[in-house]
């Protein structure tokens, strides 16, 4: 396990380098553009390949490539993986840049749709511009697949840095054109889409050819080619009910009224923070594990890496949604409230932050669940639970949006992801007994208790300050630089005391990177 929890501090490690930079991204857009129909069309449009990107990349095609490539790289070592990596690659190249074609030629002809507001001719264009990016982003995602089944982590978890970068870069030019023209400027932020899609790209490639990869063109059906696609379809399915979920969720907050769809990105993606910090982290290192463990049968080996995994996530992420909940006004405002961000839309994000912190737990525990699936091959579950929270959702959203506008569609989802992870870890549990909850009762318990600590004390010190008429800036400075630091302390204090199982895991990552940059490993 002590590997294992070297990867995670390394990939947690960088996911919080890449997070940081998409805070920064997300700020300066905010600053630039505000919360405006322009803004809203991009988010809309960039909604669209990033579908395309988690259906045919990142979602049913990993979930069963990494069984298909370590069984292939179990029986015939390396020149057999890199052969499969060649087939899939070529495959989906042909896959992806024929649904760019088709999208791009689509969206080109959207005023033949006469009597819309301009709003959504602008998101068809802007979704013309981006459309690209799929092809790319999705050979990414087989291309970082194919390093963690390599056990290199790494450079799979700089991916998205780069596409940080090249959109912080871009905004800055748009910042310096967006007086003179908006479309101009919105246009250079689509290009720092496009050159981050490339280097997501290029970036895996060339380390898998450092490895021994020797790209080519392979369109040979092989069996396990064929195994791939077949347990693809459902999980294709599966994971378009989750996306064209999410999808809808953003076309009728681009209609609810100006700046909604804008505002539930940003909280989104604050939301995702957390998630992406750690728990993804967990869930990109434990998966192959737990895949390994399904070919070679060892179920018992399997539900005790499957439950360390889950115990983590747990850890960080509940306390992590109880203060994102509680601080979500000081942390828009102090965050957002400035250039073209106004009071108003601090006002109306703040709610939105909240509903999602919410939610954040379970999002975190269906993304391992999901993969416990795939790992032993059983993709028609999650798709039925897929479905069943999109039904949930679909009907919430409508019933919800007209009272309570962006907030009711922020529910809904929270709901339909609670629904969601209680059927999927119930059959689980009923698949694999040792894989149910079981005992991890007892440490959610604890968590809980910790993090009922750590809320007392960080609502009693923030209800003091506004009672003390400490508001605005100087407030909102404490709670983020003085009272999550507190927060944490507390939280982390009461759980040692608690003594939680798996406490020494997390230890673990954090001697790991001490370690890694000159502090003194157990000096806690």
């Amino acid at each position: 396990m002590s590997k294992n929890l070297k990867n995670i501090g390394i990939v947690s490690l960088l996911t919080i380098v890449s997070r940081c930079l998409g805070l920064a991204r997300d700020l300066l857009s905010a600053g630039i553009f505000g919360a405006t129909v322009a803004m809203d069309a991009f988010v809309t449009a960039f909604s669209l390949p990033n579908l395309f990107r988690r259906l045919l990349g990142e979602g049913a095609l990993t979930a069963a490539f990494v069984p298909a490539l370590q069984e292939e790289l179990h029986e015939n070592g390396r020149t057999g993986a890199f052969a499969l990596l060649s087939k899939v690659g070529t495959w989906l190249a042909v896959v992806t840049g024929i649904c760019v074609a088709v999208g791009m030629l689509v969206f080109s002809q959207s005023r033949l749709i006469a009597g819309h507001e301009s709003k959504w001719y602008l998101a068809a264009d802007l979704t013309v511009f981006l459309f690209p990016y799929l092809a790319c982003v999705c050979l990414a995602a087989a291309f970082s697949a194919a390093l963690n089944v390599l056990g290199r982590f790494t450079e799979p978890a700089l991916s998205p840095i780069w596409l940080n970068l090249t959109m912080i870069a871009s905004l800055g030019v748009a910042a310096a054109t967006i007086d003179r023209d908006e479309l101009r400027a919105m246009h250079w932020l689509c290009a720092g889409v496009l050159a981050g899609g490339v280097l997501q790209m290029g970036v895996p490639a060339l380390v898998l050819v450092r490895e021994g990869w020797r790209p080519r063109c392979d369109f040979a059906l092989s069996p396990r080619v064929r195994a791939i696609a077949a347990l693809m379809a459902p999980g294709l399915i599966g994971t378009a009910i989750y996306q064209v979920n999410i999808y809808v969720s953003r076309l009728l907050a681009f209609s609810v009224s100006e700046s909604s769809a804008t505002l539930l990105f940003y909280a989104n993606r604050l939301m995702e923070l957390p998630i992406g910090v750690f728990a993804i982290a967990v869930a990109t290192v434990v998966y192959p594990l737990i895949a390994r463990h399904a070919v070679e049968r060892n179920f018992v080996a399997m539900a005790a890496d499957y439950h360390k995994g889950l115990r983590l996530i747990l850890v960080i992420n509940v306390p992590a949604a109880a203060g994102l909940a509680l601080l979500s006004e000081p942390i828009v405002r102090f965050l957002f409230q400035h250039g073209k961000f106004t009071p108003a839309m601090t006002q109306t994000m703040a709610p939105l932050l909240m509903l999602f912190a919410l939610g954040m737990p379970f999002f975190s525990v269906v993304s391992l669940t999901t993969r416990a699936f795939y790992a032993i091959k059983d993709t028609s579950t999650p798709v039925w639970m897929a479905g069943a929270s999109f039904v949930v959702n679909l009907g919430l959203s409508l019933l919800l949006m007209g009272p309570l506008d962006a907030r009711g569609l922020v529910l809904a989802s929270t709901v339909s992801v609670i629904v969601q992870t209680v059927m999927l870890q119930r059959a689980l549990g009923a698949r694999l007994p040792g894989m149910q909850f079981g005992d991890l009762w007892s440490s959610l318990a604890k968590v809980g208790g910790a993090t009922l600590a750590m809320v007392l004390f960080v609502a009693a010190v923030w209800y003091g300050l506004l009672r003390a008429g400490r508001n605005g800036g100087i407030a909102d400075a404490v709670a983020i630089f003085g009272l999550i630091p507190l927060g944490i302390a507390v939280y982390g204090g009461v759980l040692w005391r608690l003594r939680i199982d798996g406490l020494e895991d997390l230890a673990a990552v954090v001697d790991k990177l001490r370690a890694r940059f000159g502090g003194a490993p157990g000096a806690r």
